[in-house]
């Protein structure tokens, strides 16, 4: 029975940049789980499950808009040092791991330090980058009711205060 939206499957994926470098994979390690049309992973991603049934491998390549978008500049930020923990030493390539005033945790590549201001990048690294895929469907199944929450149009569960995909959001 193919993959279809609403459904929980588990894959095994290696995901890698143009010239072959691997950025992620899960081969050999626990499957990941979603469920397709919820939003939980990236658009071109979740696409390529539709159709797929259990066992069947598929190579697939994303541009960014299905990925993770182009680098946004507003998402480059300078930043007096002052304003970073006493204790850290901020260095070019760094990544820090900071938080919002709402709470958010946020991660940053520190692109420059001056005396005075430090810039960070909080871009996805692989932004702007195609990203290919080798998945494998493991599983696929009935949602777990505490997986997503919802049953709007992008997830099939049913609806709660805490759905993520409700109609009228525009964010």
């Amino acid at each position: 029975m193919p993959v279809e939206k609403g459904k929980q499957v588990k894959v095994h994926y290696t995901g890698t940049l143009k010239d072959g470098t691997v950025f992620d994979k899960n081969e050999g390690d626990e499957a990941l789980s979603f469920v397709v049309g919820s939003g939980q992973i990236i658009k071109g991603f979740d696409d390529a499950m539709i159709g797929m049934e259990v066992g069947d491998e598929k190579e697939i390549t994303l541009q960014p808009a299905d990925a993770y978008g182009m680098p946004d500049p507003h998402l480059v930020l300078k930043v007096p040092r002052k304003r970073l923990p006493k204790d850290v030493t901020p260095e070019a390539g760094m990544v820090m791991h900071l938080s919002s005033p709402d709470g958010e945790h946020v991660q940053a590549r520190v692109v420059d330090v001056t005396k005075s201001e430090v810039t960070l990048d909080l871009n996805s690294p692989l932004a702007g980058k195609v990203l290919h895929f080798k998945i494998k469907v493991q599983e696929y199944r009935e949602p777990d009711p505490d997986q997503c929450g919802c049953t709007c149009s992008d997830c099939g569960h049913e609806a709660d205060s805490s759905c993520d995909h409700n109609e009228d959001d525009t964010t």
